[in-house]
């Protein structure tokens, strides 16, 4: 079984996870969408060995219900795994129109830790942020709930602030860089 079929499996039970927890409508409807057409692509013989095999490296547990059926939960190390694959096919979204905002991510985090430090600057550059000075990196598109989930995994939510800036000097620079009009 390949690496991406039991990276597939995994985000969609991670989904099924986000379903349970989302208060948004929107949001609820945007993962249902996705969730079909996933499980269909998947080879049902695969899946199940897929899932034997999580349930060994105790990424799922198996849980009876009183009428008889099973279900299967994502353990919290299965979840730390989803999230993992999520992080590393992360991608900012370039909409139709620019809405003429720049987003602007700040950080101070401490010299103790430094390789998190390290790993965003590299995770923002990777998004395609633009160093804006040493510890302020700037963005023309909607990236709050990506930089909420890198702040998440790397655990320096303490150290990072996020802004939205409608005017910034030098943005003639900034539009050349970002390719917009």
């Amino acid at each position: 079984m390949t690496r991406s079929v039991r990276q597939k499996i995994l985000l969609l039970l991670l989904s099924g996870l986000a379903l349970g927890m989302t208060c948004s409508p929107k949001r609820y409807f945007k993962i249902v969408k996705t969730i079909p057409r996933a499980w269909n692509e998947i080879d049902r013989h695969e899946l199940y060995r897929a899932v034997r095999e999580f349930h060994q490296n105790r990424l799922v547990n198996f849980i009876e219900k009183n009428d008889g059926t099973t279900e299967i939960v994502l353990s919290e190390r299965g979840k730390r795994r989803a999230l993992r694959y999520k992080f590393d096919e992360m991608e900012i979204k370039r909409p139709l129109h620019w809405d003429n905002k720049w987003r602007i991510v700040m950080f101070d985090i401490p010299e103790k830790r430094k390789q998190a430090r390290e790993a965003l600057r590299s995770k923002l550059r990777e998004l395609g942020f633009k160093e804006f000075q040493k510890s302020v990196f700037i963005h023309p598109f909607e990236c709050t709930d990506e930089i909420n989930f890198i702040i998440e995994i790397f655990g320096i939510r303490p150290y990072v602030r996020l802004a939205r800036s409608d005017a910034i000097t030098n943005e003639a620079e900034l539009l050349l860089r970002f390719k917009l009009d």
